[in-house]
């Protein structure tokens, strides 16, 4: 499972909610200020102090792309993985030299390259502001109200914050209503890439292996975090293990997982199973078929469309084996049980019947209606009919300039001003655009939205312009300027008055359907999100009530901790061992006739028999991970690198509704294979030294 990949390319077509879970056995997205102390010690013996805790924060880093990642040098060195970095790789490739695919090394920090509109986050601090936040909303107020009284709130703290610290600082929604916690982060946009392997070695098995186990990939990339033009002094990072982990061995993660729905409603995930998944996994099929045509034209073509392609097929595969698990009666089965039992208990006291007991019959009641309109709200108020970097620049660069003139409480969150510096720093990317790919991208994606709505629709009509879905979209591209910085730049400036006259072909598209998408989304804040936020509160805190801080909330790309251990598993009646070596990688190899995607990389292929093949290549645990927790570190008791996320197993798919200690596995390139590789393979000697503090 490529985690930073699932959970990003799903962001405009799946709905999700967050809601929490009851943690047995390694279950559990823990919030750092509410880790399972008692349960690790308890189960491993092992004591996890403040001091400790706070060590592992201040060196776990999130890429604000989507993943995660960690210090491992006192001057700045990020590890992450490969596929967290693909994104980058691309953006500083050229058709003349292609990183993704021939791999990067800077022997110098002269030679380190910078990223053009990366963002690397990391924890200072968290507060619950739940009180404040909850505060604004007035007795007898509409759930619509109350939502909006809440928007404003959380708009006022984060300004606030970010006016006093410095910090960036996101108030984040857990429990889905049940609380609120500030979040402030240090920021760094000066990142440079210090390392990639080639792509062969980095996803080794290709998508055939994707959720698989046994695994052979060096999913690893390396970067340098700097500020003011020098690298940052990073005192809390981890050091390289020497020995590494072995079986048994309690192991946590330090991560962002995206977003989990463990305890939906059986109604909500009734929906999912009905309408948001059958009709995502429709659309990212058509975007496959769109990518594999585009890709097939040339060599440059493919490589355009290689970073694109590789997420969507990833995120077909989390997303077929999530529906699978919806469609198994013994999950459903299980939820209903639990739901059951709650509401039982909700219904056996009069107040907290009156309090709680009609919050899952109002849910089903706005999955109900939303299913009406799902499509439209996806398509037009989530941007998935206009599939196209440069339209998200346009509809960007139109909301930007109407926002601003609101007051900041009354803003789209995205816009409001804590907010604006990590929008600009994308919106003004010097990222290369390639014009033929957004024509494909955009034909593909206005041609789903003419099929899903209807030819005769009226929205459809208006951006077709009685035209194909192909003629539509190169009209559009090639009426458009967007692509050029200094007019996006131009037009902010500008502000409303030239927003209004500009008859660049994108910004006028983006301007006839910013209304549409407008109202599609309002009902949906007060006919879903409202509704869910009052009502998933309340069935959190009857679940507070009864088990306290024993809930762990569901995941929302904030930092949280895992704990479990390296550990095998049954597969069929077969013992999976839960290491791989490098002998294994050649055999694999070997076994499918050394062809793609089971090519192995020209650089090992020429050092092989000088190789120890005895050498850890990949590991399981059972640690509780999801899309966004891809580059996270895994860690021993001593706070010391011993393997770096990448995946999980096929098993791990349904782990987005329910966990599984018998066979749900987190799967990690393990320490001594990075350092190995670095060593013996790539003849990194400066990166080695200063991960090792030693010569090598």
């Amino acid at each position: 499972m490529r985690l930073k990949k699932i959970w990003s390319v799903l962001l405009a077509i799946v709905f999700t909610t967050s809601t929490f879970s009851l943690a047995f056995a390694d279950e559990g997205m823990w919030t750092f200020n509410n880790v399972p102390k008692a349960e690790i010690k308890k189960r491993y013996g092992f004591t996890v102090t403040d001091e400790w805790l706070h060590k592992v924060q201040l060196g776990s880093v999130r890429f604000n792309s989507g993943g995660s990642g960690s210090f491992i040098s006192p001057d700045g060195l990020v590890l992450t993985n490969h596929h967290v970095a693909a994104e980058t790789l691309q953006k500083i490739s050229t058709p003349q030299q292609d990183y993704i695919k021939t791999g990067f090394y800077a022997h110098s920090r002269a030679e380190e390259i910078k990223a053009p509109d990366l963002e690397l986050n990391v924890l200072d601090s968290l507060e619950d502001v739940t009180a404040r936040v909850n505060g604004a909303v007035k007795e007898g107020m509409a759930a619509a109200d109350a939502n909006a009284a809440r928007r404003a709130a959380i708009a006022g703290i984060e300004k606030e914050s970010t006016e006093k610290t410095g910090l960036r600082s996101d108030v984040v929604t857990l429990y889905q209503g049940g609380q609120y916690h500030l979040y402030r982060y240090k920021k760094y946009t000066d990142v440079r890439l210090v390392f990639a392997p080639e792509f062969e070695a980095a996803f080794f098995g290709g998508d055939p292996d994707n959720f698989t186990f046994p695994r052979y990939d060096l999913d690893m990339a390396v970067f340098r975090v700097y500020e003011n033009d020098k690298p940052v002094k990073s005192p809390s990072y981890f050091k390289w293990s020497t020995t590494g982990a072995k079986a048994g061995e309690l192991v946590f993660v330090s991560g962002h997982p995206g977003s989990t729905a463990r305890l939906n409603t059986v109604a909500h995930l009734e929906f999912l199973r009905d309408y948001g998944l059958p009709y995502t996994l429709k659309r990212l099929q058509a975007m496959r078929e769109m990518l594999k045509k585009f890709g097939s034209q040339g060599e440059e073509q493919a490589r355009r469309a290689q970073e694109d392609l590789f997420g969507i097929e990833n995120a077909l595969k989390a997303l077929e084996g999530q529906y699978a698990g919806l469609k198994d009666h013994t999950i459903i089965a299980k939820k209903r049980l639990l739901e059951a039992t709650l509401r039982k208990r909700v219904a056996a006291d009069a107040k907290t019947q009156k309090e709680y007991g009609e919050a899952w019959d109002a849910i089903a009641k706005g999955r109900q209606a939303f299913a009406a309109y799902f499509k439209e709200h996806s398509l037009i108020a989530n941007g998935a009919a206009f599939n196209s970097t440069l339209f998200g620049i346009a509809r960007a660069l139109v909301r930007l300039v109407a926002e601003s003139a609101k007051p900041n409480a009354e803003r789209l969150p995205e816009y409001t001003e804590a907010r604006r510096p990590s929008l600009e720093l994308q919106l003004f990317s010097p990222a290369p655009i390639y014009a033929d790919f957004e024509k494909a991208k955009l034909a593909d994606s206005l041609a789903f939205m003419r099929d899903e709505l209807g030819a005769n629709n009226e929205l459809v009509k208006k951006v077709l312009a009685g035209k194909t879905p192909e003629a539509r979209a190169a009209e559009l591209i090639d009426g458009s300027k967007v692509q050029d910085v200094a007019y996006r730049k131009q037009l902010v400036a500008g502000g409303a008055k030239a927003i209004a006259a500009s008859n660049d072909a994108l910004i006028e598209l983006a301007r006839m359907v910013d209304d549409p998408a407008r109202v599609l989304q309002k009902r949906y804040e007060t006919e879903v999100q409202a509704n869910e936020r009052a009502n998933y509160a309340k069935i959190a805190r009857a679940k507070f009530d009864a088990e306290g801080t024993k809930v762990y909330p569901d995941a929302t790309f904030t930092l949280r901790l895992s704990y479990g251990a390296v550990k095998g598993y049954q597969e069929n009646g077969k013992f999976i061992a839960p290491f791989t070596d490098f002998a294994g990688l050649f055999k694999h190899a070997a076994a499918h006739g050394d062809k793609d995607p089971y090519k192995i990389p020209a650089s090992w292929m020429a050092k092989k028999s000088q190789l120890n093949l005895k050498t850890p290549f990949n590991f399981v645990s059972t640690n509780d991970i999801i899309g966004g927790n891809s580059g996270s570190p895994v860690i021993n008791k001593n706070g010391e690198l011993v393997g770096l996320i990448f995946d999980g197993n096929i098993q791990s798919l349904v782990g987005n509704f329910v966990y599984d200690e018998a066979q749900n596995r987190a799967v990690s390139v393990d320490v001594r294979a990075m350092l190995y590789a670095l060593k013996n393979i790539y003849g990194a000697k400066e990166l080695v030294e200063e991960l090792t503090s030693e010569k090598p």
